[in-house]
């Protein structure tokens, strides 16, 4: 029989709660609820969710503070993560895909696009669990079991998307990555996603792992060299 998916949705409007689940059962996800950030923490904890669905501006904690609870829990550091916001500015969601995040929608809610979203999480999130061999190159082991990077003996912890487009470049040395392949395989070719995000995340994969891996090939993206 195949596993329901558990999606929780942390609101603190009802109304916005019961329509996002409205829309998600349609589709066969089952779904919990959270009306402020501190509930949401104890659900997720407690439940063990595929996936959250997560406001900014939520009292008690918001979702930034909720965001770091849970990549802090063993049982929550993984989870899949879309924040669902009215906050539309470029800092609040550059913080947010920093603190961990696997997406970032804006609302008014749109549910075919959340629905499309989320789909596209679980299938890439399947594809990853299910490639668990180590890739070695040069001194740099990326395990995607446990999502370690290990450059000589240091072992570093890269946040989610780090890692991901870390993982991306390395499967092919050499090969040059275009921006907008990049795009498609890491940010689901999200229009709102510009190169400003995509040179963020190099900046900061070079700062963790060392600036010479990581090329820039200049107006067309970059490459890994073991």
């Amino acid at each position: 029989m195949k596993k329901q998916v558990k999606i929780l949705i942390v609101d603190d409007e009802i109304d916005v709660l019961d329509f996002i689940a409205y829309n998600l059962q349609r589709e066969g996800y089952k779904t919990l609820n959270a009306k402020d950030g501190i509930e949401a923490v104890q659900v997720a904890s407690k439940e063990k969710p595929d996936l959250i669905i997560l406001d900014i501006m939520m009292p008690r904690l918001d979702g930034f503070g909720v965001i770091d609870h849970l990549r802090h829990l063993p049982e929550t550091k993984s989870t899949l993560i879309i924040f669902l916001t009215a906050k539309n500015d470029e800092d609040s969601e550059l913080h947010a895909f920093n603190s961990g995040a696997d997406d970032y929608l804006t609302k008014p809610i749109k549910p075919r696009l959340l629905i499309s979203r989320i789909k596209a999480l679980l299938r890439r999130k399947f594809e990853w669990s299910n490639e668990t061999e180590r890739m070695e190159v040069g001194n740099i082991v990326i395990d995607p079991e446990s999502r370690l990077v290990i450059v000589g003996q240091a072992r570093i912890s890269l946040a989610r998307k780090e890692f991901d487009l870390l993982s991306l470049l390395a499967s092919r040395p050499g090969r040059v990555f275009p921006r907008h392949e990049i795009l498609n395989a890491i940010w689901n070719d999200d229009e709102t996603i510009g190169d400003r995000t995509i040179d963020v995340h190099i900046r900061k994969i070079r700062q963790k792992v060392g600036e010479a891996n990581i090329k820039t090939v200049k107006g067309v993206g970059y490459k890994f060299d073991g």
